[in-house]
C-alpha cells in the first residue's frame, strides 16, 4: 500500500481508497487488537473481585488463553476459513471458557475452606466438577453445532463464528481437564484467601 502511494501520482481531486477483503482484514485486525486485550482485562477484573487475589484470576485467564483458541484456530485452518472473518469472535469463546474455569476453582476453594488438604481438593475438584464443566461447555457447543456444520445459502456469515465456538469449547474441555489442576497446584498455598 505504501509503495503504491509513493509511486502512483493521482490527478488533483482524486484519491485511492482500499476496499474489499483488504479493508475488512485491516478493520478486523484493528478491532481484534483492542477487543481481545480489553476483554481479557475486564474478565481479570471481574475475577479479582470474585477471588480477592491475583493468582486465581491469573491462572483462570492463563488456562483459557492456553486452551480455548487452540480448537478455534485448528478448525479455521482445517476448513480454510480466513481468520479475518471471525477474529473478534474469540472473545465470546473466552467468556464461556472462563465459566468452566470458575466452576473448577470455586469448588476447589470451597473444599479447602472445609478443611480438605490442597492436593486432595485439587484431585477431588477435577473429578467431581467434571460433569458440571462438561455440561456448561457442551450446552453452548452443541447448541451451535448445527450452525457450524451448515452449508446452505446464507451460512457464510454465521458458520465461521459457530465453528470457532464449537471447536474451541471442545478443545478447551479436553485440555482444561488436565491444565486447570496443574495451574491450581502451581499457585496454591496453605495461607490462601479462599473465596468461592
Amino acid at each position: 500500500m505504501q509503495q503504491v502511494h509513493s509511486k502512483v501520482k493521482l490527478p488533483r481531486g482524486y484519491r485511492l481508497d482500499w476496499g474489499g477483503e483488504y479493508s475488512e482484514y485491516t478493520a478486523s485486525r484493528h478491532q481484534l487488537s483492542i477487543i481481545i486485550p480489553l476483554t481479557t482485562f475486564l474478565i481479570f477484573l471481574l475475577l479479582f473481585a470474585l477471588y480477592s487475589n491475583f493468582k486465581f484470576p491469573f491462572i483462570t485467564v492463563l488456562g483459557v488463553v492456553l486452551s480455548a483458541p487452540v480448537g478455534g484456530l485448528l478448525a479455521l485452518w482445517i476448513t480454510d476459513t480466513p481468520f479475518r472473518l471471525v477474529g473478534n469472535r474469540f472473545s465470546a469463546l473466552f467468556g464461556v471458557s472462563v465459566q468452566t474455569a470458575v466452576v473448577y476453582i470455586s469448588y476447589v476453594n470451597e473444599l479447602r475452606r472445609n478443611g480438605t488438604p490442597v492436593a486432595e481438593a485439587i484431585r477431588e475438584g477435577a473429578i467431581l466438577r467434571l460433569r458440571p464443566i462438561m455440561m456448561t461447555a457442551l450446552v453452548a457447543a452443541l447448541g451451535l453445532l448445527p450452525v457450524a456444520l451448515a452449508t446452505g445459502v446464507g451460512t457464510d456469515s454465521q458458520r465461521p463464528f459457530a465453528l470457532v465456538i464449537v471447536s474451541g469449547l471442545f478443545t478447551r474441555l479436553l485440555i482444561s481437564v488436565f491444565l486447570m489442576p496443574v495451574l491450581y497446584a502451581l499457585v496454591a498455598r496453605p495461607a490462601d484467601r479462599l473465596e468461592v
